[in-house]
């Protein structure tokens, strides 16, 4: 059995949806539509802004006019997918409520474990906004402040009013949100090199996987890095970065010649490998450790820290 939504039709955005991504926007308005379904309109073109195609990314204004096509939707097929993502969900939500850090009326801030996207789309059904609004049906706005990369764990800040989500974007733009990062890379990192400042373009791979490339035609990209400990063959690294490009860390790591322990895109396989510790996972070795900023609703200082997972530990443990 088929069914369709209406036909094409448009909705003006008011002032409770602007800054949300259009993907976003449209996921939480057509639930029982899947996510892959959604990006495949948006990515042909067919949902329009202000008569213009647009990029999931896409963040509404007020005033913009969502044109929106007629969709045929497949009844059964969408809940053989509804009952393999509430199965999944729910295993994922066991483990997310044991990560929460902290959570007031403004804010919900977690501890993200690796290898968990934090939103849905490209391939992927759900991610932790997606786990978070199920665990938080009662809360009206729930919207992610700033992303993490999927194989990354560590702090993740979710907003749960959009007056907090506009004074962190903010606090953003003007750099007053402080992060800090734990990781560890191959080789004994050198105690002058505590500072890359190397432009980032972003490009696609053959297998369509995003990847970062130095570039002077990129981004301007800026990041700190400090020894926190030394092994004979690693380095234990603390990363601050100044400007917060996608896989900036990881990319400038990779570009000094001290890639990060496990990173299937920019790192070196054959040096993971005699790091690989039999019956015990490979993971990302990067982890948002810390965050500093001013508390949207409260005015007062907020500095959160987040553990290592206990595999990250495991490893680190193995070079002692």
């Amino acid at each position: 059995m088929k069914k369709k939504i209406p036909d094409t039709y448009s909705i003006s955005v008011k002032e409770d949806m602007e800054r949300q991504r259009i993907d976003n926007f449209l996921i939480k308005k057509f639930k029982k539509i899947p996510k892959s379904m959604i990006y495949k309109i948006i990515r042909t073109g067919k949902v329009k802004i202000n008569k213009k195609k647009i990029l999931p990314k896409y963040k509404l204004e007020i005033g913009d006019k969502i044109s929106i096509p007629s969709i045929k939707i497949d009844v059964k097929r969408i809940k053989k997918i509804q009952n393999n993502n509430i199965i999944c969900s729910n295993k994922k939500i066991n483990n997310i409520l044991k990560e929460i850090l902290y959570e007031d009326d403004c804010l919900l801030i977690i501890n993200k474990p690796s290898g968990i996207a934090v939103h849905g789309g490209s391939g992927i059904n759900f991610g932790i906004i997606e786990i978070i609004r199920k665990l938080r049906p009662k809360n009206r706005f729930l919207e992610l402040v700033h992303r993490l990369d999927r194989d990354t764990s560590g702090i993740l800040i979710l907003a749960k009013k959009r007056s907090a989500l506009r004074d962190l974007h903010q606090q953003l733009r003007e750099k007053k949100i402080k992060k800090k990062y734990i990781t560890l890379v191959h080789g004994k990192w050198p105690k002058y090199r505590n500072n890359i400042s190397a432009p980032l373009l972003k490009t696609k791979l053959l297998n369509k996987k995003n990847i970062v490339q130095i570039s002077k035609q990129g981004k301007i990209a800026e990041t700190h890095f400090s020894i926190k400990q030394q092994y004979s063959k690693y380095t234990l690294l603390l990363a601050t970065p100044i400007t917060g490009r996608t896989h900036q860390i990881r990319a400038h790591a990779a570009h000094a010649g001290y890639p990060i322990v496990f990173d299937t895109r920019y790192g070196e396989k054959k040096l993971d490998f005699e790091i690989k510790i039999k019956n015990l996972k490979s993971r990302l070795l990067l982890h948002a450790c810390k965050i500093h900023f001013i508390h949207p609703c409260h005015k007062h200082d907020m500095t959160i820290l987040a553990p290592l997972e206990k595999i990250f530990k495991k490893y680190l443990d193995s070079l002692m």
